[in-house]
């Protein structure tokens, strides 16, 4: 399967640079897979597609500010920093820029109280480092970081919270499960009040979800892997639907990849464990029956992962739709819900 059969031609002025507001006044475009039937919405009206019974599953993980710049320990010359995942209490997983010239051993430093210095390099511009501080590292990068947005977002982004989604709770993403973007806690409230279970996990957004494909074969393609948690709780709601013939509609893909990651013979295991799955298709879903997801990159592993979910030559029939009724794409875009 070549990389290049999940391209689509998209007009550069439809990439989203702001969020719109209030969050749940996004379009959304509503898939039918049964009909093959496309309906052009708003997002509040996502509760016409839901009913009582339903379990809708969202990624709680709340984006850090992973973005660090420093000067090079008795240079001017710059760096960045983007924090991955944390390893040890102090050692981290980051993407450095550039990376050639810094050897282990030596030292970055981002303010008087805060450096790294480098402990090994990995592939793809990958780096361990350990941080050395003075007072609470979680300060420190509250002080000194900045949010991770994506590099196609050029517009300096007003209120920090609007690459949160309304219910993050647990620290450690890279980026934002960008499908959950679009929830209010007003609209979250009106689910709740249909009979709609609302069931949260945790995937730590890293280089997995969004490093892009460098392989002509898509099979060739090997996932970062990130962190994911499933609760005994979370894990009984969502297999006592599955059994009961309920649909469990996933919001974002990284939801998906945790609950397909946990799943074992059609339910979902409780635990904690790193996820390096790789959805495309050909891929068996065991969990998931419905998915809210915005529009993603062209021959990205996320475009990948919904083509398994409805078919490539569907996906791209109606991510041309999108782009001719001009839909907003990406991060701050649109959303689509597929049933």
């Amino acid at each position: 399967m070549k990389t290049s059969d999940f391209d689509y031609e998209l007009p550069e002025e439809l990439i989203a640079q702001t969020p719109v507001s209030p969050r749940d006044h996004s379009r959304l475009l509503v898939y039918d897979r049964q009909t093959k039937e496309t309906f052009d919405r708003h997002f509040y009206d996502v509760t016409d597609y839901l009913k009582k019974g339903d379990v809708l599953v969202v990624n709680e993980t709340k984006v850090i500010p992973a973005r660090l710049y420093g000067k090079k320990r008795g240079t001017e010359t710059d760096f960045e920093f983007l924090l991955l995942k944390r390893l040890q209490l102090d050692i981290w997983e980051v993407i450095m820029r550039p990376g050639k010239k810094l050897k282990p051993g030596g030292f970055v430093d981002f303010g008087d109280d805060l450096c790294a210095e480098l402990l090994c390099k990995k592939e793809d511009g990958v780096c361990e480092v350990r941080f050395h501080y003075d007072g609470v590292f979680e300060e420190l990068l509250d002080r000194y970081g900045n949010m991770p947005l994506p590099p196609y977002i050029t517009e300096k982004l007003e209120e920090k919270e609007r690459y949160q989604t309304v219910y993050a709770k647990e620290d450690g993403s890279a980026a934002a499960p960008t499908a959950g973007l679009h929830f209010t806690p007003e609209l979250m409230r009106k689910i709740e009040e249909m009979g709609v279970t609302i069931v949260k996990i945790l995937l730590h957004v890293g280089l997995g979800t969004f490093r892009p494909m460098k392989e002509d074969t898509v099979e060739e393609h090997i996932m970062h892997s990130e962190y994911y948690s499933v609760s005994e709780q979370a894990a009984r709601m969502i297999n006592d639907a599955k059994k009961e013939g309920r649909r469990v509609i996933a919001v974002g893909t990284t939801s998906v990849r945790t609950l397909e990651s946990a799943a074992c013979g059609g339910r979902v295991q409780a635990g904690s464990a790193d996820t390096d799955i790789f959805i495309y298709p050909g891929y068996d879903y065991q969990i998931v029956d419905a998915l809210i997801t915005n529009f993603h990159l062209p021959k990205s592993t996320l475009i990948m992962l919904v083509s398994a979910f409805c078919g490539r030559e569907e996906t791209l029939r109606i991510y041309r739709r999108a782009v001719e009724e001009r839909y907003r794409f990406f991060s701050f875009g649109d959303a689509m819900l597929i049933i």
